[in-house]
């Protein structure tokens, strides 16, 4: 039951008794704290409506809800701010209400994670799998099939360059001959593919060739290129290369994501998908929607829709990244096609990628590219600058998650509060402490803002922080054990932070939504932060264990929170333990 709910259908009833108006747009929002009440009813969108003094609609409106319903104790206005006191037997009734549950409706794809098998998961990464993996559950919350899925860069000139360094410098080397993760294996020779280019275009510098003529001179470079040209033509020795390879990464990629508990319903592969796309790209061309250039590569004009040209397939007839996108999209919604929308979830780097991608496909005449979404996200940054991949600079997610279960074991260890559990009982909790507090600490930021990541700051124990959340939560569970079924309160005198926690508590449902039609997870992050802290208030400053019925009521109360914040955590995808 959403206080609301209740408010805003009855105020609606006044309206159409009254004054016969059937609808009107007003905001019903907490009281600010500088004032005295529970809930704000926002009046200035109705005077225009009644052509009377905010005083005035006021009165009435609160002596309609006093003879429809019993649940005002005061009130006051402040200009055009009516400001309601409810009686504290309505606030129980309220906090003892249960939640609708919804039925599945609709079917969403929410593409994330996405990443090539040229190297490592790293921090960005965790960013994005984090976000995709937040946006379903919240989907899913609110009654949409959300369908998980990937795109794999598994092909391309970014791939070739790994292979080539391990035919150059690998010496049949494997994973399990140097004691490496796949993903780690490979990202290694990407670092020596750029460190051996950028030796080479130093050496043809050298030699007198321009700084231009030596990037595209420089010898790996050629192969790399010659590599790839192979590849599309099917040659039987580099495609097994590329297999050999691209396992070992998805080897490496499925323990990460195991580690992260994300999964995935289906992953398309852009070997497979940039086939259909170059289809239509030629089907576009035929049509006369793209355009060839004298070179033989082939384009679209995008001028006229604020855009620039962009070029979907090379002289040589390879393709780039959007054809395959093309591709993608359309083998998507050719397996989906009940599906009412589509979510990418990249960083804000392709936003002008996503644009030209989303008008290429409404230029195609496809119906449903009305229906594409990008969840657009800010980068994450180091101390030190920017992360970048060919220089062996990005903080890899496997050694990040490592170095989060170290910090919690000796943070959870100083406490002392764990001595009598078994060793694999305290690394489950370690591993619980260190993701939540690296999941929180990235979701606790609005998407479209960059993160600049101090693994340091994430698992403290207090502040805005997992583990803070988590620690309370434990605490909670702890009051379970004085557990008693509601009584009936209807003497009790509800305290400040009480009728605080109960409005709070309220919000859940309309703080759900938000998040849903922002795509942001940061929304949650910071409604269950804003609860925490008020109950932590709360039990501070409160007698919660005792005989009274106050004191039932107070562990009922309690526990309220406690499902709240684990309903809250889930939907960030973080775990909680009962006990730290």
């Amino acid at each position: 039951m959403k206080i609301e709910n209740i408010l805003r259908k009855n105020i609606e009833e006044y309206l159409l008794e009254s004054y016969s108006i059937k609808s009107a747009n007003f905001d019903i929002s907490r009281t600010k704290k500088e004032f005295k009440g529970q809930i704000t009813i926002i009046l200035f969108p109705l005077i225009p409506l009644i052509k009377k003094n905010p005083n005035v609609i006021a009165k009435e409106i609160v002596l309609f809800l006093k003879n429809k319903i019993d649940i005002i104790k005061d009130y006051n206005v402040i200009q055009g701010f009516l400001n309601i006191i409810f009686k504290d037997h309505f606030l129980v009734e309220i906090l003892k209400s249960k939640e609708q549950i919804l039925k599945k409706k609709d079917l969403f794809l929410i593409e994330f994670s996405s990443p090539n098998t040229n190297k490592p998961l790293h921090l960005g990464h965790i960013r994005n799998i984090l976000l995709g993996d937040s946006i379903s559950r919240i989907f899913k919350e609110i009654g949409i099939n959300v369908h998980q899925t990937q795109i794999i860069n598994d092909r391309g000139i970014h791939i070739c360059k790994s292979m080539v360094a391990w035919k150059k410098f690998g010496n049949n080397s494997t994973p399990e001959s140097e004691g490496l993760k796949g993903d780690h294996f490979v990202g290694k020779y990407y670092i020596k593919y750029n460190q051996e280019y950028q030796r080479q275009v130093k050496d043809l510098i050298s030699r007198g060739f321009s700084d231009e003529d030596s990037k595209q001179k420089a010898p790996i470079l050629i192969e790399a290129k010659e590599m790839l040209l192979k590849w599309e033509s099917g040659n039987k020795d580099i495609i097994k290369l590329w297999k050999m390879m691209n396992d070992w990464v998805y080897e490496g990629f499925n323990k990460t994501y195991k580690k992260l508990n994300v999964q995935f319903d289906s992953i398309y592969y852009e070997s497979e998908t940039y086939l259909k796309g170059k289809d239509i790209v030629m089907d576009g061309l035929k049509n006369k929607i793209f355009f060839k250039k004298e070179d033989g590569s082939i384009w679209v004009d995008l001028s006229k829709e604020g855009l620039d040209e962009k070029i979907l397939m090379r002289s040589n007839g390879t393709s780039v990244y959007i054809t395959q996108d093309i591709g993608t999209a359309y083998l998507r919604y050719k397996d989906h096609p009940s599906m009412k929308g589509m979510i990418y979830t990249t960083g804000n780097e392709q936003d002008y990628h996503f644009d030209v991608l989303f008008k290429i496909l409404e230029l195609l005449g496809f119906p449903w590219s009305s229906k594409l979404m990008h969840l657009s996200y800010g980068m994450v940054d180091l101390p030190s600058g920017k992360m970048k991949s060919r220089e062996g600079t990005v903080v890899d997610a496997d050694d990040l998650i490592t170095q989060m279960i170290n910090k919690s074991k000796l943070i959870s260890e100083s406490l002392g509060k764990i001595n009598d559990y078994s060793e694999i009982k305290k690394n489950d909790l370690y591993d619980v402490i260190a993701l939540g507090a690296l999941k929180y600490h990235i979701l606790k930021v609005d998407p479209k803002k960059k993160i600049l990541f101090d693994p340091n700051e994430s698992i403290d124990f207090n502040g805005n922080t997992g583990p803070f959340i988590q620690y309370t939560y434990a605490r909670i569970k702890s009051l379970e054990k004085k557990n008693t079924n509601f009584l009936k309160f209807k003497d009790i005198e509800l305290s400040t932070k009480e009728k605080e926690i109960i409005i709070l508590l309220s919000e859940f449902s309309s703080t759900l939504f938000s998040a849903y039609h922002n795509l942001n997870p940061a929304i949650i992050a910071n409604y269950v932060y804003e609860l925490v802290k008020l109950f932590n208030s709360f039990y501070q400053s409160s007698t919660i264990i005792g005989n009274k019925p106050i004191n039932s009521f107070r562990i009922q109360l309690s526990i309220k929170v406690g499902k709240k914040i684990k309903k809250s955590m889930n939907l960030l995808g973080i775990d909680l333990p009962e006990r730290m």
